[in-house]
């Protein structure tokens, strides 16, 4: 995004109106505050619990990073613009806050797949399981989901850059994102639009057509358990992670496949702002009150607060 006639954008949000400024602001508030103190649990929890040291857990503790640090790129300055009526913001700032966006929200599709690629380990090669997914492996997978997440936003990044803003400052959205900056363009933006589209579509594909076949294979081998007790624990393992893939996956195709959300700014920025708030703050209850492990993990770290408190 080149800097040419513009230094700053202007951020519109989502309403005009005060009364539903304050609705969205503390809406935003409560999410940002449960999505941070639910994922930073989950991290503590991780570190501090001996029971909790499995490349499963290890994986969960890096997706609550990124929940962390995607939500925090961008719902943070909203509530900043809501509360000082303050919406300008700055061409760098914006830049980082695309960056950042996009990186955090790409690297977290390659991670649901490395994750989906641990529990079909777990569940057909169990023998294998500890030799395979070692802790140096576990170490790489992650690199490589932050190197490729790295590696899908470089394309259309770059060609961001050498975009001119001349007419118009105004982002019709709540934060920088690549199509309100493109619609405001006086670049020909055809190519970059397509770049866009394809690196998010080839991202969409990679990553959903692993999950798909790893859960193929996983509901497969399920079915060859003797007992309903091995199928039920078994499920029970793959069930927090389902239930995440499909809130991500389903949320994206929409914006992205969904014709009718292109057209409609305000139902697109309304399931962005969704996305960007209710998803990070769902996947630590999820992962929590479905996971029997992490609860008793959080319930025997309350009584040693507890302990140590009285004495």
């Amino acid at each position: 995004m080149r800097n040419g006639t513009v230094t700053t954008f202007i951020l519109l949000g989502l309403t005009d109106d005060p009364e539903l400024q304050v609705l969205v602001f503390i809406f935003l508030f409560l999410t940002y505050t449960l999505s941070v103190t639910g994922n930073l649990t989950i991290i503590t929890l991780t570190f501090v619990d001996p029971h909790l040291k499995t490349p499963m857990y290890f994986f969960l503790k890096n997706f609550s990073f990124l929940e962390i640090s995607f939500i925090s790129a961008c719902i943070p300055r909203y509530l900043y613009s809501i509360a000082t009526g303050d919406r300008v913001i700055t061409y760098n700032a914006c830049v980082i806050q695309v960056f950042f966006t996009d990186l955090c929200g790409v690297s977290e599709f390659f991670l649901l797949a490395a994750m989906s690629y641990d529990r079909y380990m777990a569940i057909c090669k169990p023998l294998h399981y500890v030799t395979i997914m070692s802790s140096s492996v576990c170490r790489i997978l992650v690199i490589c989901c932050w190197m490729a997440g790295l590696c899908i936003i470089i394309p259309p990044l770059s060609l961001g850059l050498n975009l001119k803003f001349c007419d118009s400052n105004i982002i019709d959205h709540f934060g920088c994102d690549a199509f309100p900056l493109v619609k405001i363009s006086c670049s020909d933006t055809w190519f970059m639009e397509w770049t866009v589209i394809i690196c998010a579509v080839l991202t969409l594909n990679m990553t959903l057509t692993c999950v798909v076949l790893s859960y193929a294979y996983i509901i497969k081998t399920i079915f060859r358990f003797p007992s309903v007790q091995q199928r039920k624990k078994a499920f029970s393992t793959c069930s927090s992670h389902m239930t995440v893939v499909s809130i991500t996956y389903g949320t994206c195709i929409f914006i992205y496949m969904n014709p009718t959300s292109k057209e409609k700014v305000t139902i697109n920025k309304v399931v962005s702002l969704l996305i960007s708030s209710i998803s990070p703050t769902l996947n630590p209850f999820i992962y929590t009150l479905r996971n029997n492990q992490v609860k008793k993990a959080f319930e025997d770290s309350i009584k040693r607060i507890a302990l140590l408190s009285i004495k």
